[in-house]
């Protein structure tokens, strides 16, 4: 699954936070992998970070307090900083070859005898999406072929960049979303130690 940890629109405490979070749920899960980041105001602070893992981390989803005095404005009176955390929708995979199914049919319409007796057009079935392309332009079948892998070759990026447009604009509408109370976790301290939460 892929997760978001962001500050929306919190300063570079909450940027702080973020940075902290996610050093902290390295430690407790080994296998995550960083998938981009958002640099915040100061250094050492980011205003989001996503990440892929293949734990489950449903639990995690919403808002993560971190109750510290900020480390950046001596003082300042506010100690409880908010992050929210999010899960992403998952690209799928498109796998583009040798995953579809090829058929061949008679051409109709003009071309005379030779075009309804000889099996020129051709149609490929992409099996993992359910995508069709076919080309009945050439003479040839191995011109229709061609003409008809570029045409599902569009169509599969197409597909892939609405996945992409898809899941950016979904982390974004996270990114701004933060809802404070009932977090799911509170930290503690600049060390940023995990307060149990009461029962």
């Amino acid at each position: 699954m892929i997760i978001q940890i962001s500050a929306g629109q919190g300063p570079c405490e909450c940027q702080l936070a973020v940075a902290k979070l996610y050093e902290a749920l390295k430690q407790e899960y080994k296998d995550l992998t960083l998938l981009s980041s958002t640099k915040g105001a100061r250094k050492g602070c980011f205003d989001s970070i996503r990440f892929r893992t293949g734990e489950n981390l449903n639990h995690l989803e919403g808002t993560v307090l971190w109750i510290c005095k900020s480390p950046f404005r001596k003082n300042h009176k506010r100690k409880n900083w908010y992050v929210d955390v999010s899960i992403l929708p998952e690209q799928t995979e498109i796998a583009k070859e040798q995953q579809y199914r090829m058929e061949k049919f008679h051409c109709g319409g003009k071309g005379g005898q030779h075009v309804n007796k000889v099996e020129t057009g051709v149609r490929i079935i992409h099996l993992p999406t359910g995508l069709v392309a076919e080309s009945t332009e050439e003479r040839s079948q191995f011109q229709n072929k061609q003409h008809a892998l570029a045409k599902l070759a569009a169509q599969l990026n197409r597909l892939e960049q609405e996945q992409k447009d898809r899941q950016t604009n979904t982390a974004w509408q996270e990114h701004n979303r933060i809802v404070r109370g009932n977090p799911v976790r509170i930290y503690e301290g600049e060390h940023f130690k995990r307060k149990p939460k009461p029962l």
